[in-house]
């Protein structure tokens, strides 16, 4: 079975997950070489990102350097490297605030997501359940144009989770073999490199990022996958890893290591 070495995409409690050293030390157990910690970060100036940042605590951009400083601290702790990573809201207005931000804290790596779609999360299917399905089909296409300038922008190593709403009924199979050439194009000619997500693979939504016909046309193209559990409790990491060797070995493929 492929050997997963490295897991690109965790959370701590500077955003969503767990106690740094809980988040390492599974990592640890699972036989990982290294981990990332990727917590959430939004540098927008938007007024409803601001007071949604204040509401959800998710303020990397005002703390990654204590967070730092504490991976620095647990490093010693354990034979594992820990990666001081993160994980960027993108959207194409705040590229330049992005870049700066990331200029600025000189993280190991960068991750880079679209979680917005009508300025509503996408996880959020009641907001869009009333909606008729041509305003949600222009809603994906809105997605996959906002994912493909992620990845044109050349602000990060990874594209996180890239087909996201398809966690969320109301837009599954909303997505075509178009947007997916259109994507894959997109990375071949790109340093950015999306992941094999496994946030929802082992529980309700029970599929990989991307989904199988997704990942099929991606290769086609020649696009290299990463790895990324994207796990925010220490319990989840193992089976996740677990999990992704098995889609890497299904599919006859390598995880790029990135860090």
């Amino acid at each position: 079975m492929t050997r997963i070495a490295h897991d690109y995409h965790t959370h701590s409690t500077y955003s969503d997950g767990s106690f740094l050293w809980s988040m390492v030390g599974a990592a640890a157990d699972a036989g990982l070489e290294g981990i990332g910690i990727t917590d959430h970060c939004n540098v927008s100036e938007a007024s409803e990102d601001a007071r949604r940042k204040k509401v959800m605590g998710f303020n990397l951009d005002a703390t990654y350097e204590r967070r730092r400083e504490g991976i620095d601290a647990i490093r010693d702790r354990f034979d594992i490297d820990v990666y001081d990573a993160v994980e960027m809201d993108y959207e194409p207005e705040d590229e330049a605030a992005i870049r700066e931000f990331l200029d600025a804290a000189d993280f190991d790596y960068a991750i880079g997501s679209v979680h917005y779609l009508d300025g509503v999360n996408v996880h959020f299917g009641s907001y869009y359940a009333d909606m008729p399905r041509e305003e949600r089909r222009e809603l994906v296409d809105r997605y996959f144009e906002k994912l493909v300038a992620l990845v044109d922008s050349e602000l990060f190593d990874i594209a996180a989770h890239p087909d996201l709403f398809e966690r969320t009924a109301e837009f599954r199979g909303l997505a075509s073999d178009d947007h997916y050439h259109q994507v894959a194009e997109a990375f071949r000619a790109s340093r950015t490199v999306p992941e094999l997500n496994a946030g929802r693979a082992l529980d309700d939504y029970g599929e990989f990022h991307p989904a199988p016909r997704f990942v099929e046309v991606l290769l086609e193209h020649d696009v290299a996958f990463t790895v990324g559990t994207d796990s925010h409790e220490p319990e989840a990491i193992g089976p996740r890893v677990e999990a992704i060797a098995e889609q890497f070995e299904r599919y006859g493929i390598e995880p790029v290591e990135i860090a």
